[in-house]
């Protein structure tokens, strides 16, 4: 998206930072309602993400093809009704000596007879189409989301509060896909995370942290930011129900990647206590983050922190990293390239070649071919 400032008529100023995910166009409820402002006047979206613990419910790859099969078996069909149609045409031209004139309407336009499209080749369509709904921008009430809480069963419906669109500082205030895709990851292999003790770092609304509270025994969501840190407990909050049959806990944090130490000063919100950070030095297990490796700085200060953490962990650790690659076409090379995660996978190299006496790390990717348990577009970039 584009912000125009329009300073006179022949001086216009183009800001191009405003940054919008699509993950709530896949998301299974029919409506996003505006719950309210935060402290910054952004609309704030509730949105319920169902959880397809029968992964049938999604479309499968047979059905894609029978609905292609189909929808060629009718334009074939159309075709040779087209070609008649076509015919008896040549037929009137020929017989009108008026030629083209003989398609005008009465005010001298080209009249064209356009095919019928048959239902049956609107429902193929639908099943080849990502499924989007419309987005009401509207003020939502107390009780707005009483029918689909009845609809809904608590188990499998995860509520998050975000925002759609916003400048590239405060991204993590959507939802992106990597996210979803770690989730998947989490669900997939509850078994291995059960009971564990987890970091995650940017963790944003929280929604990865929050599937991962579900089977995990404590997880630490950390960001910077009190806005975003406030969205993200208002959504641990709301969702504090999915945790309690396995009495897991979610608490966030402010953990700043350009700084050396935990933030511990009581009067700040969301700090540190020193029990709480001796707690993630001598259980923590497993560290996780997704989607936030989109600036180099930021990515450069990520791996610091990172190993700066591990560094001082009592256990071996398993770091799960998710992301998706993005094309841009970028002015100084005249070609859509992939420069962020290209230095990701730089810095990545050197963290796994980095000559430590005490530490060593080993990089494996993970095929994804697990199953999917959200409704998004898992694209080939993830």
């Amino acid at each position: 998206m584009v912000d125009i400032t329009e300073k006179e008529m022949d001086n216009c100023t183009f800001k191009s930072d405003t940054v919008l995910s699509d993950v709530h166009l896949h998301c299974p409820n029919k409506r996003h309602l505006m719950v309210r402002l935060n402290a910054v006047g952004q609309p704030v979206f509730l949105s319920y993400f169902k959880i397809l613990w029968n992964t049938e419910d999604l479309p499968s790859e047979k059905h894609v093809r029978e609905a292609v099969t189909e929808r060629e078996h009718h334009y074939r069909s159309e075709d040779e009704l087209c070609d008649q149609d076509r015919d008896n045409l040549k037929k009137e031209r020929e017989l009108n000596s008026e030629g083209v004139e003989a398609l005008l309407d009465d005010d001298g336009d080209l009249d064209v007879v356009r095919r019928p499209r048959r239902a049956s080749d609107l429902e193929a369509e639908d099943l080849l189409r990502d499924k989007v709904y419309p987005v009401i921008l509207m003020k939502g009430k107390d009780n707005a989301f009483e029918d689909e809480e009845q609809e809904c069963a608590c188990s499998d419906v995860v509520k998050i509060e975000h925002t759609m669109a916003t400048p590239l500082e405060d991204v993590g205030k959507q939802v992106w896909r990597a996210a979803f895709l770690l989730a998947d990851y989490i669900l997939f292999k509850r078994d291995t995370f059960r009971c564990c003790s987890v970091l995650e770092l940017g963790g944003g609304t929280g929604i990865t942290s929050i599937i991962m509270g579900t089977v995990a025994k404590r997880v630490y969501c950390t960001d910077v930011g009190e806005d975003l840190l406030a969205m993200c407990e208002q959504n641990v909050a709301l969702n504090k129900h999915l945790m309690e049959p396995g009495r897991g806990e979610v608490k966030v944090k402010e953990l700043d990647w350009l700084k050396d130490e935990f933030c511990t000063d009581p009067e700040a919100p969301y700090s540190w206590s020193e029990e709480e950070i001796a707690d993630l030095h001598d259980h923590c297990t497993v560290i996780m983050a997704a989607d936030v490796f989109y600036d180099d700085d930021l990515t450069d200060a990520l791996f610091r922190m990172l190993y700066r953490i591990t560094h001082n962990l009592r256990h071996s650790c398993t770091v799960y990293l998710a992301l998706e690659k993005r094309l841009n076409f970028t002015l100084r090379h005249m070609d859509v390239t992939c420069e962020a995660y290209s230095h990701f996978r730089n810095t990545l190299n050197d963290l796994e070649n980095l000559q430590d006496r005490k530490m060593k790390y080993t990089v494996e990717p993970i095929k994804l071919d697990f199953c999917q348990f959200l409704v998004y577009e898992r694209i080939e970039q993830l």
